[in-house]
This record gives C-alpha cells, structure tokens and sequence, in this order.
C-alpha cells in the first residue's frame, strides 16, 4: 500500500484503490490527496491504439489499460474475490506541440528534439483519468489540459536530461517538477498535478461518481 504519511487516516477508509499506473509522478500525486493504494500495471500495444485527436487518445489508452488489469484480475481469480468497493485507476498522458501529438520519445534524437523545441515556445499538456469500479462495473472517465511556457532551455540541461534517461519514460520527454527543467518554467495555464500526469480535481470527481 502506498501512502504519503502513514500518521494520517487514509481518506478510503471504506473502499480499496489500485493505481495501475507504473508512473512515480501518479503514485506520489494519488498518495498527496490522502489515498491508501495498491498498485498494478498494464501491459498494453500504446502505439497500436491511435486517434488523431489528443483527448480521444488518451481516453482510449486509459480505457485499454483498465481492459488490460480487469483481464489480469479476472485470470487470478481476484475479481470475484472482492467483497468491497475497489476503484481501478488508470490515466495516459500526451503533449500538444504546434498541433502534433507527442508521447514518449522513442530514442535519444527524438527527446533532444522535443526538449529543445519547448524553449522559449509553449506545449499543451492533455491527461486522461479513468476509474472503474471493479464490482458494480461503472466506469468513469473525463480529461483534463493545461498549457506551458518555457524559458530558454540552455542546451547543457538538454544534454543533462538526455544522459540521466528519465525524459524517455514521459509524455513528450516532459518533466516539468524535474529539478533542471522547473526552474524554467515560465508559466502553467492549468495545473501543475495535470501535467505532472494525474489531475487531483478530476480524480476525485470521478472517484465520486463511481463509486
């Protein structure tokens, strides 16, 4: 289970959370609002599910990765096990640079570009949340964005974020609370949770509704 202080009440006292999301940034946000959690992760073909619209796709990979963890529970015997409220967590994250949509950058040519690219410009950030409750079946999902500018980028943290590797593993190579890259933010239209991956807001809402 994961928790932010293990002093405090956990706020799903009558429930279980899974987070099936691998992503440090999601676990230390979900355990910042208070949650109790397990966690999973989904084994999914990312690029084998496409849309041309950013909220569209990123709906479709969190509504994939719930199919993917609902199968893995249902193999092991777990889901009919349950015999109280579990909400299933899953979210997807793009970037939006000048209208293209950029995931995780595939190799070293591709994360230098994209990171040189938002110096001194902007990039829209989209993230999906998806919650199911595992034993009703409901389900509810939403997305939310959040824009933001950059200051120049010296190419020395450039080639800093390339060397450590942690920029492939992030929508568009984006790391904004990345102790290199935060000091150059200029400004974030939205909020800082969005593009970190998990909007605090829209989670709680739709952990409302499912439930």
């Amino acid at each position: 289970m994961a928790m932010e202080d293990s002093n405090v009440a956990p706020k799903n006292k009558s429930f279980e959370i899974i987070l099936g999301s691998s992503s440090a940034a999601r676990r230390e946000i979900l355990a910042e609002m208070g949650y109790e959690f397990s966690i999973m992760t989904a084994d999914i073909d990312e690029k084998g599910i496409r849309k041309e619209n950013p909220e569209e796709l990123v709906s479709a990979l969190a509504e994939a990765k719930a199919d993917a963890l609902m199968i893995k529970l249902e193999a092991t015997g777990k889901l009919k096990e349950m015999s109280r409220p579990t909400l299933l967590i899953t979210a997807d994250t793009v970037v939006v640079y000048q209208g293209t949509i950029r995931e995780k950058p595939s190799n070293e040519r591709e994360a230098r570009q994209f990171i040189t690219d938002y110096s001194g410009s902007s990039a829209r950030v989209v993230g999906s949340v998806l919650v199911t409750n595992l034993v009703t079946g409901c389900r509810k999902g939403g997305w939310d964005s959040a824009e933001v500018y950059f200051l120049d980028i010296p190419e020395e943290v450039v080639d800093s974020l390339i060397e450590e590797g942690i920029t492939f593993n992030v929508a568009g190579g984006l790391m904004l609370e990345h102790p290199l890259i935060f000091p150059l933010v200029d400004t974030v239209i939205g909020t800082a949770d969005c593009v970190m991956g998990l909007s605090k807001t829209l989670t709680e809402n739709l952990i409302r509704d499912a439930l």
